[in-house]
Formats: structure tokens, sequence, C-alpha cells
């Protein structure tokens, strides 16, 4: 039996650069953070043919071509994988709420697959394969920040070039720092998820045409993006919650269904009654978790509470996909 565990993330400045409809054009830039909320991925031998899926749903598939997971498919394809697999996955958050659940879960899969195979694998290697899956094999609307955060781990700048070439690196930020920006930032679940693909479809096409006011929107997020890495590097992390608001008022300004009447509601609440500085709707919009930056969590806590809100506490992952468990 192999089991992994695989960071979800937060993002934290110039996301919706790293699609491909902007970065081939203007390059990109992300600021990300894995956080200590997995999706956990079992691979074991069965003594029976076929494959065995447990995600949301049960499969029982006689060959690789009959699996209905699109992800798993793919990986199984790409890794050859012979039949009698029982594959499980189990994850801290739900899908859908805009933590890089799809990139995590094809990152832990491809890193559980490389472990079942006993064969070494970096980073950089399931990063890049991810892509490949999602973005290429099966033309997703996604960028390239939730595979690479969820394989590397950490506070990490990425910057997505022209060439398809990636570089990424850790925020140069002390351990005091890392705290106190851990320390400012709160997490709530609004209660229902959604798809992504929506939304980053319709970023796709916009920015594929060269519409003016999206290829604005992204270039203010990544000159945001690098504003948000220095400061947090000089050790400002106050003027970050600041920088935070700015980017969420663009970014909701960039498509209608970014937010709704009842994200708004709840976001002014914050920023009034609860004191935060700034927050913005963690990944593509509509859903999923605001995360907030304040300087009373007390406060902010209560005012949420108030609303409905539950707080979803957590810290950053600094290891990236792991093999957790190995008995192979």
């Amino acid at each position: 039996m192999i089991i992994t565990r695989t960071p979800l993330r937060i993002s934290l400045g110039g996301g919706g650069t790293d699609l491909p409809s902007y970065y081939r054009e203007h390059g990109g830039f992300v600021l990300s953070a894995a956080i200590n909320k997995y999706i956990y991925i079992t691979i074991n031998q069965t003594f029976f043919p076929g494959y065995f899926l447990k995600y949301s749903e049960h499969e029982l598939a006689e060959s690789i071509d009959a699996v209905r997971h699109p992800l798993i498919r793919e990986a199984l394809e790409l890794h050859r994988m012979p039949g009698r697999l029982e594959i499980v996955s189990i994850a801290d958050v739900p899908a859908g709420t805009g933590m890089g659940s799809s990139g995590a879960f094809l990152v832990g899969l491809l890193h559980a697959l490389y472990a079942y195979k006993r064969q070494p694998v970096t980073a950089e290697t399931l990063a890049r394969e991810a892509v490949e899956i999602e973005m290429n094999r099966l033309s997703a609307p996604v960028g390239k920040q939730d595979q690479y955060i969820a394989a590397y781990g950490g506070i990490s700048c990425q910057e997505y070039r022209p060439d398809e070439s990636v570089a990424i690196a850790p925020l140069a930020i002390g351990e005091a720092a890392i705290r106190e920006l851990r320390d400012s930032l709160m997490l709530f679940f609004v209660g229902y998820t959604r798809a992504a693909a929506e939304l980053l479809g319709e970023q796709k096409e916009r920015s594929e045409r060269g519409d003016p006011a999206m290829i604005e929107g992204l270039h203010f997020a990544k000159r945001l993006g690098l504003e948000i890495r220095s400061l947090l590097e000089a050790g400002d992390v106050r003027r970050f919650g600041e920088l935070m608001h700015d980017h969420w008022m663009r970014k909701r300004a960039r498509s209608a269904a970014i937010s709704n009447p009842r994200i708004d509601e709840l976001y002014q609440l914050a920023r009034g009654r609860g004191g935060a500085t700034g927050g913005k709707l963690v990944g593509a919009g509509g859903s999923g978790f605001l995360l907030f930056h304040t300087d009373d969590r007390r406060r902010l806590r209560a005012a949420m509470g108030d609303a409905g809100l539950a707080e979803m506490d957590f810290a950053f992952d600094f290891d990236g996909s792991v093999v957790w468990f190995r008995n192979h």
C-alpha cells in the first residue's frame, strides 16, 4: 500500500496570470502558499482484475479506457499502469472550493504511481506531468499554479514564461514574518462549491481575443503580485492586507460571475464590523472560502460567526507532495 499526502493552497497574488492565454503573450507571476489541508491518495494491489476507484463516486473499470474519472484515466494511461489496482482519495476540504483541489489530486496521484513503481520523482516532474494531463491532454481551461504549489509546497514565487518554462523560488521571508503572516490570515467557508471551469473559460476566451479590460485586469494582478512579494519580503505584513483589498476589487470587476450579493455582503461585513484590512475569495470566484487579513482575529471571528460562517484554521505547508506511508 502507498499513501501520498499533497497540500491544497491559497493564492496570495497574481492569480489568473498562470493561464496560457495570458502568460504566453505577457508572462505571468503568481505568489501562492501551500497549507496544511491535504488530499490523500492510496494505491493498493488487489487480487482481482480491473481498477477499483473510490473518490466521490465508486468505479470498477475493466480497462483504463473505461475509467470515467478523467484525471485518473489519463494518469493511468500516461504511466501504463496494469490492472489489479485499488485507488482511493480522501480530502480535508471539498472539491470546488477554490483551493486547487484538482491539481493537488493529480499531483498526489502521480506521486503515488511513481512510488508504487518504486521510481524516484522530483517535484518538477510531478508538476509538469500534471500540467500535461490537465492542460494538454484534457484541454481544461486551468492555469499552472495549482500543480506547481502542490508539488513544491511552501510560500512560492512562480514565474510563468511565454516559452512555457517555469521558475519556482521560495518567498525570501524570515520565520518571524512567516508567523506574523500566518497569524494575520483567516479562512471562512462560504458554504457551497462550484467548478472553476466556467469562470476560467471566460477568462481564456476574453484573453485570447485581446479584450482590453481583461488584459489590463491581469496586468494589474501581476503588478500587484510582484508588489506583494516585495512587501512581504520587507516584512510589511500590514500593507499586504490593503493590497488584498485592492486585488479583490479589481478581480471582482473582471467578471460578473466572480462574486454575488451574498459574497459582497459578507465581504462588507468583514471589512466593517469584523475589522478586516482586506480579503478575497480564494480561487476563480463565486464560492468556496473567503480569505481575510486582520489585526484582530477575535473580532473578525465573531462577525463571521454571527453571519453563520465556519472558520477553517490552517498553517503553511513546506513539504509539498510526500509519500506519507509505504508498505510495498
